[in-house]
């Protein structure tokens, strides 16, 4: 038995856009287009905006360990996370110096914090704190959400966009819902067989959509959806099914999700790269296209520690997703410091054991280089997890 001949030069391709935190994709299609790039930090923005203005949508994530983090240091306290230091380094080495602009959506208040150092740093980018609306009645959420993105449409044309067009927006509404159509089918086929979507692999050809337009990561995603389909290589191991979640703004380092595989544990589940997740279902793309995504962040968006829970239970959608997912336990996984991770989890432990779900916890930051702890913690959870089912 061989694997998919496409398979391995398709990875390739994905961890070299993942590795280049200089973003030598989004220079070439500066190059090509002469169109606007702007990048956003995690978790979500309505990239379907930005595209049909013509401008590049990049999604930052800091930059992992490759990247001695050193001017970032003076910025910020010892007692923060991780991403916002590294996020500084890029900009003042000049990594991404190629971004008109960058887009700070409310996450926390480090975040806020973040959007207006990067003004004073840079004050000839166009830099916007993208306030969400945390009541979601259509007339007083609503009403404040679609002046939010009027302004940010208004902002980008002043800066060399094109002018808001609700055609060209609803074209890119239904570009991104075969983009995201895609990423639900690929995280269903690793919940079905996690062996077929390795968690590690999964999460680079995400990563790598991120600097990629649309159109692009659409395509790569299609066929990497149809090489893991077709590679006959992959077998079943006897591993533990896991949900891992926490880790929704800072990303751990790639060198951890191997880890916890090689602990023994399958990934069915996770809170990675959540601006292709963030809106669960197609956002329909007749009637006003600004209303529709307005709408869709009001009333089909995940649940998440940055957003907040009205009517509904804390922790109620991560035990759904605990049962969709076939999870046989929940690793909460959050970096150091995170204050939506990290004050969310004793409410989302409370309802993991009214299940009687296992669980356990570590942090991380995104430039960890020793796992060994983690991967013996892992271990350990994995191994008990089978014993208890066996029981």
């Amino acid at each position: 038995m061989t694997r998919a001949p496409d398979l391995p030069a398709l990875f390739d391709r994905a961890d070299g856009l993942y590795r280049d935190y200089k973003l030598g994709a989004v220079r070439a299609w500066k190059a090509r287009t002469g169109g606007l790039a702007i990048g956003y930090m995690p978790i979500y923005i309505p990239c379907e905006l930005l595209h049909a203005q013509g401008v590049l949508p990049v999604g930052l994530m800091g930059a992992r360990d490759d990247l001695e983090i050193i001017k970032g240091d003076a910025y910020y306290q010892s007692y923060i996370c991780h991403i916002p230091r590294s996020t500084i380094e890029l900009g003042l080495n000049g990594n991404i110096d190629c971004l008109d602009g960058l887009i700070f959506p409310a996450i926390c208040d480090v975040i806020r914090n973040l959007s207006g150092i990067w003004q004073t740093l840079f004050p000839d980018k166009l830099v916007r704190y993208l306030d969400v609306p945390q009541n979601f009645s259509p007339d007083i959420g609503g009403r404040f959400y679609r002046h939010e993105l009027e302004t940010l449409c208004a902002e980008m044309a002043g800066r060399g966009a094109r002018p808001y067009d609700p055609e060209a927006l609803s074209a890119s509404i239904a570009l991104y819902n075969r983009l995201r159509r895609l990423v639900r089918d690929l995280y269903a086929l690793r919940q079905e067989a996690p062996w077929k979507v390795p968690t590690s692999e999964l999460y680079i050809m995400l990563r790598a959509t991120l600097v990629l337009p649309v159109e692009e990561a659409i395509d790569l995603l299609e066929e990497y959806h149809a090489c893991v389909e077709a590679a006959d290589d992959r077998q079943p191991l006897d591993q533990a099914r896991v949900l891992l979640t926490g880790s929704f703004c800072e990303q751990p380092p790639i060198g951890l999700i191997r880890t916890l595989e090689r602990s023994g544990c399958y990934i069915v589940d996770d809170d990675f790269v959540q601006v292709h997740r963030w809106i669960k279902s197609d956002i329909p793309v007749e009637g006003d296209p600004l209303n529709n995504l307005v709408q869709a962040f009001l009333s089909d968006a995940i649940a998440s520690s940055t957003r907040y829970i009205d009517q509904g239970v804390k922790g109620a959608e991560l035990l759904d997703r605990v049962r969709i997912s076939g999870a046989e336990g929940v690793l909460f996984c959050a970096p150091s410091f995170c204050d939506p991770a990290l004050l969310d989890q004793p409410m989302m432990v409370r309802a993991v054991e009214t299940t009687k779900t296992p669980w356990t916890a570590f942090k991380y930051s995104e430039n960890t280089g020793q796992f060994q702890v983690i991967r013996e913690q892992a271990g350990t959870f994995a191994d008990s997890i089978k014993l208890w089912s066996e029981a």
